[in-house]
């Protein structure tokens, strides 16, 4: 059972059940990227945009937690970490905190991630089942980063999701308060995925892409079809504006704003 305290968090950071959380832990597994240069700005227009949460690794969020302050903005604590230069170990996902090491640091709650399917997928479970039980002890929300990505995934052949309504699944499992997940364009496929686990689902924005109406309508779709917002790094801080992205989506996801809607505040706003 989850405990007041955590509930009470992941109710502030999932409001009306709904939340705009923003990953910008992308400059620890490769750098240079845009949008990560001047982080502290970068933080500063994802606050006054009003989104939920930013996830960001252990330094970043000692560095700059006390900027969401008395704001609506919770600082979330990633704790997996690989780089680009990792070779054969690109996609095994180390630990690099504790719980107890980031509420040290400012975080609200943490996050951890395994790349389902991968070489070093075992690992990647024994990590998060470890964050997962310090969380619980110390009542603070864990999202789980689950992705079907590995080599060695072995879905059935009548997953259409290939994999991912596992991952989802796992991250439940394993003790997550929320998952990470890739949208499905099938929107029975999709509606799948999310039905297989009792916990809120976030969407992810993928690589980055200069179509903002496109992704502003994957955002409506993926809400009508029961996720409960977004978990979107680079479409927002790689935006040449992050506030006003951050601002249409958060209008689709807490207002109820269509994504031609959506898409004129952004165009009035940059």
């Amino acid at each position: 059972m989850m405990s007041k305290k955590t509930q009470h968090l992941l109710d502030s950071m999932l409001p009306n059940g709904k939340g705009v959380w923003v990953p910008i832990d992308h400059g620890a597994s490769d750098f240079p990227l845009d949008g990560l240069h001047d982080i502290e700005n970068t933080i500063r227009q994802l606050i006054d945009a009003n989104v939920n949460a930013i996830i960001a690794q252990k330094g970043v969020i000692s560095a700059y937690s006390h900027l969401a302050k008395e704001t609506n903005t919770h600082m979330v604590a990633h704790l997996s970490v690989s780089t680009i230069h990792g070779g054969p170990d690109a996609s095994n996902k180390v630990l690099v905190g504790s719980v107890e090491e980031c509420i040290q640091r400012g975080a609200d709650a943490v996050s951890c991630q395994i790349n389902m399917g991968s070489d070093g997928e075992a690992a990647m479970i024994r990590a998060m089942g470890k964050i997962t039980s310090q969380a619980y002890n110390m009542n603070i929300p864990v999202l789980g980063m689950i992705y079907a990505r590995g080599p060695h995934l072995r879905y059935h052949p009548e997953d259409e999701s290939k994999g991912q309504a596992h991952a989802i699944r796992l991250a439940f499992e394993l003790g997550c308060d929320v998952a990470k997940t890739t949208y499905h364009p099938d929107p029975d496929v999709f509606s799948s995925m999310i039905s297989g686990a009792p916990i809120p689902i976030l969407v992810a924005g993928g690589e980055r892409t200069t179509n903002d109406l496109g992704v502003l309508q994957m955002v409506e779709q993926a809400i009508k079809l029961g996720a409960s917002g977004v978990c979107m790094g680079r479409q927002i801080f790689g935006h040449p504006d992050p506030k006003s992205m951050a601002s249409a989506i958060v209008a689709i996801v807490h207002n109820g704003a269509s994504a031609t809607e959506a898409y004129e505040i952004l165009k009035q706003t940059e």
